[in-house]
């Protein structure tokens, strides 16, 4: 009895001593990075959401002379792009990113919709407000896209 005691004994040191060996340390993984494609299809639509960014000027023009029109026009034409290139773009970006660009997608169809929303009802001050608010959503998308050298 003895003897199948100490059996089983180095039976388990040597199935521990196995076990701790194979549990080395970790590899240490790279952060994520961009690939090529993926910044391709980035910089292929970038260009036009920083275009509509620099013509914000002329959305609050329209606002301030209550040109209901060219408000409409406007939103519904370059900024709705602008809108949907976020959609093109999000699924490339970081995994860790892509929830915030998705937020910031919905926030500025929100606005957006309140922009409408005033513009139909001459709302100047709801129309300014909302204005103010899209841009800022855009500001932030553009803030998540890789820095390009």
């Amino acid at each position: 009895m003895a003897r199948q005691r100490s059996v089983f004994s180095l039976i388990l040191v040597i199935l521990a001593t196995f076990l701790i060996s194979c549990g080395g340390p970790s590899v240490a993984v790279a952060p994520p990075t961009y690939t090529a494609a993926q910044l391709e299809k980035i910089q292929e639509y970038a260009p036009d959401i920083q275009a509509v960014r620099d013509r914000s000027q002329e959305l609050q023009k329209w606002i301030d002379k209550q040109d209901w029109i060219n408000v409409e026009n406007f939103i519904h034409g370059p900024i709705t792009e602008a809108k949907l290139n976020f959609t093109y773009i999000t699924p490339n970006l970081l995994p860790k990113v892509q929830p915030t660009a998705r937020q910031i997608t919905r926030d500025l169809s929100k606005h957006l919709i309140k922009i409408d929303q005033a513009a139909r009802t001459r709302n100047t001050q709801l129309a300014l407000s909302n204005y103010e608010a899209a841009f800022a959503d855009i500001d932030k998308f553009i803030e998540l896209l890789p820095k390009t050298s």
